[in-house]
This record gives structure tokens, sequence and C-alpha cells, in this order.
């Protein structure tokens, strides 16, 4: 049974050049069965035409708040209230500013304000505006009115800039849509837990121990398990990853305090643990610089680190399914069948990064599933799909 099937979700589409996404994200809501209905702000008509959405959604588009004849038909107040979910995208800094100040001189901020249904905005903007204070100030009010927010994500922009305010994709704003309005949602009433990323083991003030590690896989799937129903918290070491949609977030650097936030979010369902932790630390930190004085270099002395796998895997508040990953250069699906007995997980997800894989960084992975029952070996994906494909798993293990 289609998750969307039935619903009804209203796009506020702003005028940003991101609009074009919401042409993708009507026809992927109409293949869902959901009913789709649009208000075009006076900018967006400059990106995106009434006709090619009205189209794409087979209902009429609004864009006039005096218009006499929508008026009568529907008027602001029921288009407003006619729907289970009001989605903003692109939601441009003048209509989040709008929103934060409750200004209605348009029928997009009218409806946004007489609204009594869920709002979900993703925000588009240049990457200096999103850093703006005044922007950050109406985010955050909004977010304190239960508003969530999808992105934005770091990238190229419009401008030929580099930063973060790239509009969230489609498929990611269809997985935040879901996880707000799937009731059948397999993992609904379920808690998970994803540890992503490296973590960063400092030697003194500016210098650390790190790996590679992007954090894609990690956040992939803490998206893919939200957008499945379960409330799920990341546990995320230093990324330039943009939150995944449907998630809380907690940010940490170092694997003790990866391990502190991995253990407050307990008790959960589903632990899966992608995090590339470091092995060893220093064993003491210098609080000032370590300076080049021509002396010999100094030693380094290591500590190992908490393994925060084994710890959930043997704690008393036991997920009930540990889920580990083993990042491997050689012999990898021995090492991983070894780790997972030494660690007690229930399933370990087995990549090879070694020098010329692109995985650590890289948008695709290959991955082996050891648990009890053997190997089950996947071919090359994305690792969006891979995320995907594990979510589905888990969740038909813990139904």
């Amino acid at each position: 049974m289609d998750m969307l099937a039935g619903k009804r979700v209203l796009i506020v589409i702003g005028g940003g050049i991101a609009a074009y996404k919401c042409l993708e994200l009507i026809r992927r809501l109409r293949e869902a069965k959901a009913a789709v209905r649009c208000v075009l702000t006076a900018a967006a008509k400059q990106f995106v035409t009434p006709l090619s959405v009205g189209t794409l959604s087979r209902e009429r588009v609004y864009d006039d708040l005096f218009d006499l004849t929508a008026e009568h038909e529907i008027g602001h107040i029921r288009l407003a209230r006619d729907c289970d979910l009001v989605v903003v995208a692109p939601a441009t800094a003048d209509l989040l500013a709008k929103m934060a100040l409750g200004l209605a001189n348009d029928l997009a901020s009218t409806v946004l304000l007489a609204t009594d249904k869920p709002i979900l905005v993703a925000p588009a903007m240049n990457h200096v505006m999103w850093g703006n204070a005044a922007t950050q100030a109406n985010i955050a009010a909004l977010a304190a009115r239960g508003i969530s927010a999808v992105g934005p994500e770091a990238g190229e922009l419009a401008e030929g800039e580099i930063g973060i305010g790239r509009m969230s994709e489609p498929a990611a704003l269809l997985a935040a849509i879901e996880k707000r309005l799937g009731s059948d949602a397999p993992l609904a009433g379920k808690r998970a837990l994803v540890t992503s990323g490296p973590t960063f083991e400092p030697i003194d003030p500016v210098r650390y121990i790190a790996n590679r590690s992007s954090g894609k896989q990690g956040h992939a799937i803490a998206a893919a398990l939200a957008a499945l129903g379960a409330e799920t918290t990341l546990v995320s070491g230093p990324t330039r990853l943009a939150d995944p949609p449907g998630c809380r977030v907690v940010r940490i650097e170092t694997a003790q305090q990866m391990l502190a936030a991995a253990l407050a979010a307990l008790p959960a369902d589903i632990a899966v643990c992608a995090a590339a932790v470091a092995d060893w630390r220093p064993a003491q930190a210098g609080t000032e610089k370590l300076k080049k004085d021509g002396a010999a270099p100094p030693a380094l002395l290591l500590a190992e680190n908490p393994d925060i796998l084994a710890t959930l895997a043997r704690h008393q508040n036991r997920p009930r399914l540990v889920v580990g990953f083993a990042a491997e250069t050689e012999n990898l699906l021995a090492h991983a069948h070894a780790k997972r007995l030494r660690k007690g997980c229930d399933w370990i997800v087995a990549n090879d990064v070694s020098v010329g894989s692109d995985v650590f960084g890289g948008d695709s992975n290959i991955v082996h599933i050891l648990d009890a029952a053997g190997t089950e070996s996947w071919p090359a994906m994305a690792k969006t799909g891979i995320a995907a494909r594990l979510a589905k798993r888990i969740a038909e293990s813990v139904a």
C-alpha cells in the first residue's frame, strides 16, 4: 500500500531557481497517489509556469490573493486547510522571513499564516544569505514553532559560488513528506540510532588524528530509516553534509563524545554503527600548539578509544538489532566475519576501502552483509540505494 495514497499535499513554490525541482516532486507525489495542489508566488512564475505545474499536478494552480473566481470556488482559508501537509519549496529567504514575522501580503504568505496543518520547508538561497544572522534567527523561530526543514545542502550554487544553500533534491523531499504523513511506514513507532562520519582526536588545539570518512553512507542510512517511519537519532562526527531529513542530529568530534551521545540515545530498537571511529587517540592532548623548534619531533603516545559497536551490542539496554560496518583493505570477508563475532553485533556490513576503491568520499559502494545465516553480497550501487535497501532489510528484521 502506498504511504501517501489519498494524502493531500499543498506545495507553496517560492521564487528561486530551485523551483524547477518542484516539477519532479509533483510528479513523484502523483506517482505515490497523493493529491497535489500548488500555490505560486509572483517570483516563482519567473522560473516555472502555471501551465507546467498544473499539467503535472492535474489541479488548478493558485497565484492571486484577490482572484474572485478562486475565492468563490475555494478561498484562501479553505485552500490553507484542505490538505494534510504544506510544503514550501523553495523556501527563499524572503518567504522564511515572512513566515517568521507572520506577514500576509500575498496569497502564499496568507495561506502559510492561515493554515493549521504541519509545514515542511526546503530552504534554498545563496550561501551568504543562508548564513546571515537574520535568516538563522528566522529558521530557529520557525523550528521552535514546530515547522520542520529539509536542507539546505552544500554544493555549487546558481551564482557559481560554492557553499550551503542548495535546495534538497526531490527524493529527499519525498522522503521527508513520507516520514511526516506515512502512517503505514514499516518502522513507525521504532527508534533508531545511527553513527556516521569520522572522529577527530585532538593532538593539540590545532592538530588532530582523523580519517577520510565523508559520512555519506551513514547519513544516507539515517535518512532511509527516517523515511520508513523510524524516530531516528544521527550521531555524526565532523562532515560537510546537510542534516538528513526527519532526523535528530547530535554533532560530536571525538570517539568518547560519540559513545556518550550513542548511550544517551538508548533505548533504541535499531543501532547502525556506520561511523569510522578512530581506534586510538593521543593519550594527552596538549593545551598549547606544539612548536617546530628544531628539536626532534615529539613522540605521540596513543591510548585506545572506546569500542562503540561492542559497547552497544553488550549493553543492558541493547537494541534489538545492532549493525556494524567493517571497512577493510584486505581479506574483506574473513576480517568482517571475525569482527562480527568479536563485537557481538547481529550484522556486519563489509566494504573494501583500499586505494582506488573510491568508497571514502565517493557516492557509490559495494557491500556484503554478514549475519548468522551467512553472507549476502550486493552489486555496486549508489550509497543512497544501499541505504534504502539496508533500511528495508532492517524493517523486515524488526517487524
